[in-house]
């Protein structure tokens, strides 16, 4: 029976305990007699079901009652008082937005798989050459490898390769990718519509095929589902359309619009045996059961046997595995987890402000509270009540919160890199709504927990008696001064860290690129083969097009290059100096481009020494060549370097002319040594990706009028030929900085957010101190005590809260700026300029904060405080 009665009492505590002190014993009487007047063994078998359900059931009921009672009070509270309200729901809005936001991208780029078949199985390969951690695969290593490997179970290589789509309407540009067949495969997906690659599309004198991209299949063929098996003009050669992609299927990036067959053969047979020409992007699939660890490993033996057989293509060339989800860039990487931090710290913020409003809310419905104790009302009861309000504002403010979140989550969009293959952002989706509700629930319940515990401690007749003694010094209010310290070393600690970014962001806008960019346009035009194969009518083309827009009212200089500064930052081809010893250690190497005359004059590159190229530069003249001055300066750098000779691409070449540096892979990255070549002097068919296809044009006024003009220009030399990728070259520098300028802006919105939530919660305590010190303030004044002595005690509280809050800050500030080094372009984590700064605006935000309660309690009254305190 004993055993009975304990397991009971331990099931009646699923009522509340206020129904359990009021009707538990009655119910245990009334179980006790069920239990005498059990019959039998399947009598008392059966009365703990029917007991369980009973209690479980009205349990519920009672639970369900007492909430909907808490709901209707609480609501008519609130009601009474909505700026407190209003205040709490923002607050809470804030930081479940600035979290939800932040905690959502991050998971987008580097938590939530890839969008493929066992997406933790996928990995790049790279070769790792001296002065290289990875570059792209030559053709004969990849076979190589692909031969050799036993650790994947599939691998396929890709290249990025626009293409003109001529036939479909206007002339247009693509972005696509040459792929061998197993890409999909190893990827782990199908088309939507049609077939995959076969083996046999790779073949040499196969017919050309390609795998449209929904969106192109959308646009330019009307989702057309005859599209599969029709033949589409690309760059003049018919291509079979094999089948169709999934809507959301990216691959390698999210530009990618179609997939075409890679085979080494035609304009690619002189790149099928060169072990230095990289160009090859690798992914693979790790068998079943190898471990990434173990595939490098293989893949670095394989590289040492290739560099024995090939002592001096392959010399020092290493192997590297890494998984595909990996792929994302330290700096981007350590940014998200920044910004994630940051939104945490704002979260914590707005947690900390809010507790710190619901306990002063609860300090000042104390004598309620006590009424309602006198009246019959539990402790458990109490809390029960306030932690429904709490949980209340917190679905509101968590609903502000999502509403936030979906705004702000477009605009950071730059934070998910390029080359990912995912979706430009995350939509509003269950993960996202779960995530603000998780943050919500716990918000409400952690920190409403110790306000209404607090609130409903003590004795009713000490909350009654209470009088309006005790100040931030009081043992009652300690706890929310040292919340307000905290919310201002917080944010201290975050004005420190974004002014650090924005440090960084101006020394890296003050870099010098090596050009200029103020009224100039670059435009492309990308030359197809095999139309364009022979030389002679490439440069014809560019001739005419450079001449006819040379005439164009406005135009100062125009001229063609391979790739614009910062679009393409690769291009390296060994280089070998005549008279130099070659180290296989440290080859020598240089990026090449191709560039008309005009170029140089046209995009402000200056010339340092001889000669730009000249129309004179033709296939019969001698190889020259234009370096950069640290090309120059790197390989003679105590002789002239015109006339020196040096063999790069296939040939050697002469120095004619020495041009001012550029910092071709961006501004916080330095370059290597640059090669310029005419256009006229490649074989016809040579090096087709290396073509000049950017046309640059400096303009004395606005250059985008001319657009339009240089169109028509284009159209009536060769009407199938598309302009794409019109920019200023103003947009192209200021996309180099746009991820630094987003970071520092967020990051500089979190601490303004910080900063205001700090000085809410330091002006929220000391008026509740003035409002509980009005007595004694009243009498000091009445023993004569001056204005300005009330107003110094005042702020000297809130002096006290902001110097601690400042030291904790500037500690925090400094450890947060030594792990996020890597974003900081050198600047010093102990930045002078952004310690001092930060330490400005914190104490002058956070010092008003404390100027209205200040004033207050100098307009306090003496006479009538004594006379309502006595």
């Amino acid at each position: 029976m004993r055993l009975h009665s304990i397991l009971h009492r331990a099931l009646l505590r699923l009522y509340p305990a206020s129904f359990r002190a009021e009707y538990g014993d009655e119910l245990s009487r009334i179980f006790a007699q069920r239990r005498r007047d059990a019959s039998g063994v399947f009598d008392l078998l059966w009365l703990w079901p029917l007991e369980v359900a009973d209690v479980v059931g009205n349990a519920a009921a009672v639970h369900w009652d007492l909430l909907r009672q808490d709901v209707r009070y609480g609501l008519r509270a609130l009601r009474r008082a909505p700026g407190f309200a209003l205040s709490v729901v923002l607050v809470v809005g804030i930081g479940v937005g600035a979290t939800t936001s932040a905690f959502t991208i991050a998971d987008h780029v580097l938590v939530r798989p890839l969008p493929f078949h066992e997406p933790d199985r996928l990995v790049k390969l790279w070769e790792s050459p001296p002065g290289y951690s990875q570059m792209e695969l030559s053709p004969p290593n990849y076979l190589d490898w692909k031969e050799r490997a036993r650790s994947f179970e599939g691998m396929a290589a890709y290249s990025p390769f626009s293409t003109n789509l001529v036939g479909q309407g206007e002339p247009r540009r693509l972005e696509g990718v040459v792929t061998s067949s197993e890409l999909l495969e190893v990827l782990g997906v199908s088309p939507a519509l049609g077939r995959s690659f076969a083996p046999e599309d790779d073949d040499v004198g196969a017919a050309r095929t390609v795998i449209l991209g929904f969106a192109l299949w959308q646009d330019a063929f009307g989702g057309d589902a005859g599209v599969v098996g029709r033949t589409v003009l690309l760059d003049g050669e018919p291509h079979t359309v094999l089948g169709v992609m999934p809507r959301g299927f990216r691959f390698p990036s999210r530009e990618v619009e179609y997939w075409s067959a890679l085979r080494l053969d035609g304009d690619t047979s002189e790149n099928a045996s060169d072990r230095d020409n990289n160009w090859f992007n690798v992914v693979a699939r790790l068998a079943p059961g190898v471990s990434l660890e173990a595939a490098r490993e293989e893949m670095q033996a394989i590289a040492a046997q290739l560099e024995r057989e090939h002592p001096v293509e392959n010399a020092s060339t290493g192997a590297n595995v890494v998984a595909l989800q990996d792929e994302v860039s330290a700096q981007s990487r350590l940014l998200l987890l920044v910004l994630a931090a940051a939104a945490a710290c704002v979260l914590l913020l707005a947690c900390t402000n809010l507790a710190g409003v619901l306990l002063a809310r609860a300090l000042q419905r104390r004598s309620e509270l006590a009424v309602r104790a006198a009246l019959g009302g539990g402790r458990e009861r109490l809390v029960r009540q306030l932690l429904t309000e709490s949980l209340m504002l917190a679905g509101a403010g968590g609903a502000v919160g999502v509403a936030i979140a979906g705004w702000a989550i477009p605009s950071l969009h730059r934070l998910v890199p390029q080359a990912l293959p995912v979706a430009e952002l995350p939509a509003i989706d269950a993960r996202v709504l779960g995530l603000a509700a998780l943050v919500t629930i716990a918000t409400g319940l952690g920190f409403g927990v110790l306000p209404a515990v607090r609130a409903a401690r003590g004795s009713v007749q000490g909350a009654l008696r209470d009088g309006s003694r005790g100040g931030v010094g009081g043992r009652r209010e300690r706890l929310r001064a040292a919340l307000v310290a905290f919310q201002v070393g917080a944010s201290v600690a975050l004005l420190m860290t974004s002014g650090l970014l924005l440090r960084a962001l101006v020394r890296v806008q003050s870099t010098d690129p090596g050009f200029e960019t103020e009224r100039i346009v670059g435009l492309r035009t990308w030359l197809p083969s095999p139309k364009y194969d022979a030389t002679a009518s490439r440069v014809q083309f560019y001739d005419r097009v450079i001449e006819e827009v040379r005439a164009l009212p406005g135009v100062v200089e125009a001229g063609y290059v391979s790739f614009l500064p910062m679009v393409m930052g690769g291009g390296i081809w060994p280089v070998t100096i005549e008279g130099r010893p070659v180290d296989a250690e440290a080859p020598e190497r240089a990026a090449l481009r191709f560039a008309t005359t005009g170029y140089f004059d046209a995009i402000g590159i200056p010339l340092l020494l001889g000669r730009g190229p000249q129309p004179s530069d033709g296939a019969e003249s001698p190889r020259a060549a234009v370096v950069s001055e640290s090309f120059a300066r790197r390989y003679w750098p105590d002789a002239d370097p015109i006339g020196r000779r040096f063999d790069l691409a296939f040939q050697e070449r002469t120095v004619v002319g020495v041009v001012g540096d550029v910092r071709t892979r961006g501004l916080e990255r330095v370059a290597e040594p640059q090669v310029y070549l005419p256009p006229a002097q490649v074989p016809d068919g040579g090096l087709p990706f290396y073509a000049p296809k950017d046309l640059v044009v400096r303009a004395s006024t606005d250059p985008m009028a001319l657009v339009p003009a240089i169109r028509e220009i284009v159209r009536a030399v060769d009407p199938e030929q598309p302009v794409s990728d019109i920019r200023p070259l103003e947009d192209l520098l200021a996309e180099n900085t746009a991820p630094r300028r987003l970071q520092a802006s967020v990051l500089g919105a979190f601490a303004a957010i910080a900063l205001l939530l700090a000085t809410l919660g330091l002006h929220g305590l000391l008026s509740l101190a003035v409002s509980q010190r009005r007595q004694e303030i009243g009498v000091r004044v009445a023993l004569g005590a001056r204005r300005a002595d009330v107003l110094a005690m005042v702020a000297r509280e809130g002096a006290l809260l902001v110097l601690t809050g400042m030291v904790l800050g500037v500690a925090g500030g400094l450890v947060a700026g030594r792990s996020m080094r890597a974003l900081l372009a050198g600047v010093a984590t102990a930045d002078a300029a952004a310690l001092a700064s930060s330490i400005a605006i914190a104490l002058v935000i956070s010092l008003a904060g404390s100027l209205l309660p200040a004033l207050r309690a100098t307009r306090v009254d003496a006479a009538v405080t004594i006379r309502e305190g006595s």
